[in-house]
């Protein structure tokens, strides 16, 4: 083995058994510690407000061209081909901004990095507003797209390393709930205005985050790596409360952020040393497996089937998700989620395969139905959300920003191949087709149940040295 390999194991090794020491002052400021700074404190909920607002120009942008479709094309006289062009680009956009969402994390942080990602999606914005023709629509929707690519990094990962422990899970996964409701709210706004007046609402959530960031602390952890010793004890006191005794959490964020800098700086390649091994499979293949589920593919049929409404399945059972994930732990969550996306798609695939049978043929429409609702509530249960949750915990201060950008880079990616092939699919096999996202969705709970660990009630610094231990020599 190369000695970087054992020395990384040594590092880590050393931080797992100084986390197991179990001497009396140190359980005692540890339970101080968790007693006075277990609780949500004005500045945390504000903080984590002003950051999902990220999250709602994220399904902003998603639900935008939908509503927007006839509009643009009566009014700018383009064609299906060329709507075509401005409804995928944004995906195209994301993947740019995904892949260097970890580094503008690194160098910014996360505060700034959706500052930076929320002038880009308002510049967007304005430019579909004010469009004349279809490359100012492309531009503007790619910009967006740049911006909504960070974004979904960032946001997840700033909640995680602001909010305490024991309520991590459900204030991280209040991302994918603004973004549920601003897929939602987008489509409805979009029936009752025209699309240049729907780009400009857009702006508003920008705007909102724009202005609160000036109000918000930074990452203590981001700061801490940056040796700005007064500013992570002020930003960390400014989160916890005045009254809070937050020694022991400042004290265990410090001494493992620098035990981590005696290693070289972390750069890509370095992701796949073994030490990163069980981080890099879980953070990676619950993103793929949460895609080639059939995220965008069945999510296509509940969206058609609930437009009149304006309803998403999602919201509520995201707002279930927010309020038990702390309690029942992401585990159990993301396997029972998983049970329940292959069990709709299980149902929609029979629906296809009986739609031939005259005798079935008046009960296919209602097996559809129950089948998107069963997925849509499961997915927005666990697989819709945590896999952001356990992208931002999992991996070491280090590697996150290298980590972070290949982990988003892989989940939009994957989206794109899956709505690419999703209609050639179609066309081979309905019932087929259904059945192999059930099929990924089973291989889903297995993954989850042999890979995936339970991050409920453990600090991000216990959670990375357990999943980054020694090498085996």
């Amino acid at each position: 083995m190369e000695r970087k390999d054992i020395e990384d194991g040594d590092i880590t090794s050393s931080l797992l058994a100084k986390e197991n020491l179990d001497t009396n002052g140190v359980s005692s400021s540890r339970n101080v510690a968790a007693n006075s700074g277990g609780a949500a404190t004005a500045m945390v909920v504000f903080s984590t407000f002003i950051a999902v607002c990220g999250s709602y120009v994220f399904g902003a942008a998603i639900g935008y061209s939908s509503p927007a479709m006839s509009g643009i094309m009566e009014d700018l006289g383009i064609s299906l081909a060329q709507f075509s062009v401005f409804g995928s680009v944004m995906t195209i956009g994301a993947m740019l901004g995904a892949t260097f969402s970890g580094k503008i994390a690194d160098l910014l942080g996360c505060r700034w990095a959706m500052g930076l990602s929320e002038i880009s999606c308002v510049v967007g914005w304005l430019a579909i507003m004010f469009s004349k023709g279809a490359w100012s629509l492309d531009l503007g929707r790619l910009l967006i797209g740049c911006g909504v690519g960070v974004l979904s990094y960032v946001v997840p990962v700033y909640i995680a390393e602001i909010t305490p422990k024991r309520l991590r899970g459900g204030f991280t996964t209040a991302h994918q709930f603004m973004l549920s409701v601003g897929l939602a709210l987008t489509y409805f706004i979009g029936t009752v205005v025209n699309w240049r007046t729907l780009a400009l609402i857009g702006t508003i959530p920008s705007l909102v985050q724009l202005v609160g960031l000036f109000f918000i602390p930074e990452s203590p952890r981001w700061l801490v790596k940056f040796g700005e010793e007064k500013d992570y004890e002020a930003s960390l006191r400014h989160l916890r409360g005045e009254d809070a005794d937050i020694f022991q959490e400042a004290t265990e964020i410090r001494e493992y952020t620098e035990a981590l800098q005696q290693l070289p700086q972390g750069r890509f390649l370095d992701l796949f040393q073994r030490i990163y091994a069980h981080s890099l499979i879980v953070g990676v293949g619950i993103m793929i497996l949460q895609q080639f589920g059939g995220a965008n593919g069945i999510v296509f049929y509940a969206s058609s089937i609930f437009k009149l409404a304006g309803f998403s399945t999602e919201i509520p059972t995201s707002i279930l998700s927010v309020i038990i994930m702390d309690k029942a732990g992401r585990k159990p969550l993301l396997m029972v989620s998983a049970v329940g996306t292959c069990l709709g798609c299980l149902i929609t695939g029979l629906s296809f395969l009986l739609q031939d049978y005259q005798l079935w043929k008046e009960v296919t429409p209602v097996l559809v139905f129950v089948g998107t609702l069963v997925y849509n509530g499961s997915f927005g249960l666990g697989l819709a959300g945590i896999p952001w949750l356990i992208m931002s915990e999992i991996f070491p201060i280090n590697m996150k920003g290298s980590a972070g950008s290949l982990v988003s880079l892989v989940n939009w990616f994957s989206s794109w191949i899956v709505s690419y092939i999703f209609n050639f699919l179609m066309e081979w096999s309905s019932a087929g087709t259904f059945f192999i996202f059930a099929s990924i969705s089973g291989l889903t709970v297995l993954f989850v149940a042999k890979l995936v660990p339970e991050t409920k009630g453990q600090t991000l610094e216990e959670i990375q040295t357990t999943m980054n231990p020694r090498s085996t020599r």
